[in-house]
């Protein structure tokens, strides 16, 4: 009998900015429950994150900060690798044998590229070849699943043709990856309407102080229907919020005295407010015990970089010698 291959998943994220709940309901949760269903490895995407931060100490503060806060929200460094993308040099060697295979046509049709332009980005080398350092990051721990939404489906495609090339071109070498989209992650909107990113400033941290989480709650965009009136949950951002954090008896208690009239906006942010800060107050205690010891927090770092490197190195010394650099 042969026993299957145990599921390889792969995720990072950027250390572009305080983190929020739009990280936390569509990265740092899903990510932390994949825990239970595989090989874990979750890495800080600081090489990434320079083609958006140029100064250097907010870049060191920005990595520690990611990983204090997954530490804190109960990454498990036994079940999951946890490092940061430039402790595993492995990665930029490999991107540079993956772009030799890389048609120029399939990064100029991606989307990312041309949003960042859109939002004044300066058109770099980095910035085009982002997707295949993401390729990268993907095959050099041969990860065989990379949960991402439906908006970030692409660069696993792209990363699925990169190595279908290569392994055409050049032999064998890599596991071609699947996307696992996560739909029931929906859009967490910010304090404007718009999708939650701190590109928009229309965040609420997962850490900020109890005056700014509440000043940032209150400040979310409603319709002006007065007390009075009959409100709609469904259109409602404040509700939406809400959902994430209640039980399904919690939702429905607060949609139908959103039906009901009499009951104002100003109400509703009140009641997300204390959800909000109370489903993190473990999470803040536990961030304050690891603030006061660094030297953990740099041993989880450290080790999980040993265990990704050991994978990466591997793996380029196989494209190393299928392209003929042994």
């Amino acid at each position: 009998m042969t026993t299957a291959k145990r599921m390889r998943i792969l995720s990072g994220i950027q250390p572009s900015g305080k983190l929020h709940l739009g990280n936390y309901f569509g990265m740092m949760k899903p990510a932390l429950e994949l825990q239970e269903q595989g090989d874990a490895y979750l890495f800080i995407a600081n090489y990434h994150a320079l083609t958006t931060v140029g100064d250097p100490a907010v870049l060191r503060a920005n990595s520690r900060d990611v990983a204090l806060d997954f530490l804190a929200c109960g990454l498990d460094p036994q079940r999951t690798v946890f490092f940061r993308q430039s402790d595993v040099p492995e990665v930029t060697e490999l991107a540079w044998l993956l772009s030799v295979v890389t048609p120029m046509g399939l990064l100029e049709r991606c989307h990312s590229y041309k949003d960042k332009l859109a939002k004044g980005l300066p058109p770099t080398h980095a910035l085009f070849a982002y997707p295949v350092l993401m390729a990268a990051d993907i095959l050099a721990v041969q990860s065989n699943v990379v949960p991402v939404g439906r908006d970030q489906k692409q660069h696993v495609e792209v990363t699925r043709d990169i190595a279908v090339k290569f392994n055409l071109q050049f032999g064998e070498t890599f596991t071609i990856p699947e996307p696992a989209i996560r739909d029931e992650v929906a859009v967490v909107p910010g304090v404007d309407g718009q999708k939650m990113s701190k590109s928009y400033n229309n965040t609420v941290e997962i850490f900020g102080t109890e005056k700014e989480t509440r000043s940032r709650v209150m400040k979310i965009v409603t319709d002006s229907k007065g007390l009075e009136e009959v409100k709609d949950p469904a259109t409602c951002n404040v509700f939406a919020l809400y959902k994430l954090f209640a039980t399904e008896a919690e939702r429905e208690a607060l949609a139908a005295r959103y039906r009901g009239g009499n009951f104002g906006y100003g109400e509703a942010k009140k009641a997300l407010f204390e959800k909000v800060w109370t489903y993190f107050e473990p999470y803040r205690r536990r961030r304050a015990e690891l603030e006061k010891d660094p030297g953990f927090v740099d041993g989880v770092l450290k080790d999980g970089a040993a265990r990704a490197r050991a994978e990466a190195r591997k793996t380029l010394n196989a494209a190393r010698l299928a392209v003929g650099l042994d």
